[in-house]
């Protein structure tokens, strides 16, 4: 008797054609089987919610460092900045982590910001209004979806928003090593940004200690200096993942979001015409998350073998959750692929699930509610007129995202 055929995928993430819209790609793939084993990536790959859900559920599959470090390579830091992270640890040190984070956050930080995110949103509108006037045109990626999310990371640690670029360098190019083959000069920008961001946190840190204040960064330290506390280390890495996480998950969340909203003159009416209702916002926040999800892939590596729908996961693999293909899934969604503004129920996977669920949810979901709501209150109808993607399939978002005022029909 022969064995079961392996159920293959054929997409093939470096394809820039798959990069620029994957989700045809994935359809494919979906029909043919929920977990597929990618011979490129090595790994096996999830193309329904369902699947993706237990791979994201299942504490059989956790999230095992394998470090980049052979000795005195450049890469310590890297790894220690991801081994003492809430993303990559596990229990135990996981929930000790996530207690003490959860713990810091749950002091208020995120809810008395609100009225800050809102003045921050409105102080860049200014600027878009007026390129958008002098120019015809705005790219509001560079100006106003990129600098808010770290402007608002900056003002929940208390760092100086002058600081917003360097700190949104860094992030770019630590999050770069989480695509497919970076190459040399990418390793070596995340070694370099590892180092000075690393650093800078310390020095933050040293400042908050020495003089607390009424911020984020402050409950952290405290909890660092308490009984049952975060190493040095283990703070510095739980800032750093923050910014990263943060920054990208709300500029690509926001850019991708906007498109998906101005692709279709009659939604944006619908969306703009919906502002003030309840929950209006909050559905529309979610769908732009579900429908072009800023986040497209995440592994996981079996620790004993796990059936998983159909095929065997052996110990010691790695299976990745693709989160685009979920939230993509007819089996869950109705039209999958068009965007609706009022969805609802809408249990996309965009933040994950289970005790990896992102800890920074709800700031994104408040930052998106907020940014999204400003500008399509204040510019009005527009239209896209110039995009350019990013080359990236895991974190997916807009390079450029250039919108005029919509000309009459």
């Amino acid at each position: 008797m022969s064995p079961t055929p392996v159920p293959r995928a054929t997409f093939d993430l470096r394809d820039p054609a798959f990069v620029a819209d994957p989700y045809a790609a994935l359809a494919r793939a979906r029909e043919h089987a929920p977990v597929l084993w990618h011979e490129g990536l090595g790994l096996w790959v999830t193309t329904t919610h369902a699947a993706a859900n237990d791979v994201l559920r299942d504490r059989r599959l956790g999230r095992i460092l394998r470090p980049r470090s052979s000795g005195d390579d450049g890469w310590t830091t890297f790894d220690w900045l991801h081994a003492d992270s809430i993303l990559d640890s596990e229990p135990p040190k996981h929930t000790r982590l996530r207690r003490l984070v959860a713990g810091a956050f749950a002091r208020g930080h995120v809810a008395r910001l609100r009225p800050r995110v809102e003045e921050v949103a409105a102080g860049l509108l200014d600027e878009v209004e007026h390129v958008l006037e002098r120019d015809g045109r705005v790219d509001v990626i560079a100006t106003y979806a990129e600098p808010l999310p770290v402007l608002v990371i900056c003002e929940l640690l208390g760092a100086p928003t002058a600081d917003w670029k360097r700190l949104r360098d860094w992030s770019q190019a630590i999050v770069r090593m989480y695509e497919v083959d970076p190459d040399e000069h990418a390793q070596q920008d995340a070694q370099r940004a590892c180092e000075e961001f690393a650093a800078y946190v310390e020095r933050l840190a040293a400042d908050r200690a020495a003089a607390p204040g009424d911020d984020l960064l402050t409950s952290l330290v405290q909890e660092r200096d308490g009984g049952d506390r975060l190493s040095p280390r283990e703070l510095i890495a739980t800032v750093v993942l923050l910014l990263n996480a943060g920054h990208e998950a709300s500029v690509n969340g926001f850019g991708n979001g906007l498109a998906s909203v101005l692709a279709d003159p009659a939604q944006l009416e619908a969306v703009v015409a919906a502002l003030d209702e309840p929950g209006a916002v909050d559905r529309v926040v979610e769908e732009m998350l579900r429908h072009d999800s800023p986040l497209h892939l995440f592994e996981r590596t079996a620790t004993a073998d796990v059936e998983l729908h159909g095929v065997t996961v052996r110990r010691g693999e790695k299976v990745a959750a693709l989160l685009g293909a979920a939230n993509r899934d007819p089996a869950v969604f109705a039209e999958p692929d068009r965007f609706v503004a009022d969805r609802d129920p809408n249990p996309h996977l965009a933040f994950g699930a289970g005790i990896h669920f992102c800890l920074g949810a709800p700031l994104a979901r408040m930052e998106l509610q907020i940014s999204t709501r400003a500008l399509l209150e204040r510019l009005g109808p527009v239209e896209v007129v110039d995009a350019t993607r990013r080359p990236t399939f895991v974190l997916r978002g807009y390079e450029r995202l250039v919108v005029a005022r919509r000309r009459p029909s």
